[in-house]
């Protein structure tokens, strides 16, 4: 049985890593998701540097580890003369990382529109934006639920990564209690506790939308 002394005496820096991560988890969701939605739209323009645009940010972003993107802005970018804070530059790399992610679910939605939604929108004076805007991405993002939502739990647990470069999380804590109290196994089982308190209601809430979605179509 875990020893739940360790959780008693340090709650409050749990909690601590638990408030950043939650923090850094919906700014990064925030972000990617902004990111994300421009860079599927960029792939399907009918402009053709758009398009290049939108592939290269996915397929380079997508094919190298999060933890080297992470060092880009906490690393690389103080060379530049850019200084950041540890928990800025972990929370940029995430979002710049799960955008790539979530820029594929997004198209793939988009091109699951039947196309003559598109065209009815245009012949009814729409511009391209706008019958994206209005049109296409609501059902698009409907379609596109439940795998985004697994993208979104996926953002969560790889926020631990902020734990390298001292970013304030639950990994960073859960370290820092275990330096000081000399134990791992059941500093870490409380440290995927708290991650278990994120994940399984989002997961949760996930599965209930989708049936909702599926009960109103």
């Amino acid at each position: 049985m875990p020893d739940y002394s360790i959780l008693i005496e340090h709650w409050d820096l749990y909690m601590q890593g638990f408030l950043h991560t939650i923090k850094s988890s919906v700014l990064a969701l925030i972000g990617s998701l902004l990111i994300g939605t421009v860079m599927a739209i960029f792939r399907i323009a009918p402009v053709r540097p758009l398009n290049w645009i939108g592939a290269a940010y996915v397929e380079f972003i997508r094919n190298i580890p999060l933890i080297l993107i992470v060092f880009v802005f906490f690393v690389g970018l103080p060379a530049l003369g850019i200084r950041l804070d540890s928990f800025t530059a972990g929370t940029l790399g995430l979002t710049v990382y799960t955008a790539a992610f979530i820029a594929e679910v997004i198209r793939a939605g988009i091109l699951s529109v039947p196309k003559g939604q598109m065209e009815a929108a245009r012949s009814s004076g729409l511009t391209y934006l706008q019958a994206m805007w209005h049109v296409i991405l609501p059902q698009a993002i409907k379609i596109v639920i439940p795998p985004m939502g697994n993208q979104f739990i996926n953002l969560v647990k790889n926020s631990s990564v902020l734990g390298v470069i001292a970013g304030l999380d639950l990994m960073y804590f859960g370290d820092l209690i275990s330096s000081e109290t000399f134990v791992t196994f059941d500093v870490y089982i409380f440290v995927a506790m708290f991650y278990l308190v994120l994940t399984i209601p989002l997961s949760l809430g996930v599965g209930a939308l989708e049936r909702r979605l599926a009960r109103s179509r």
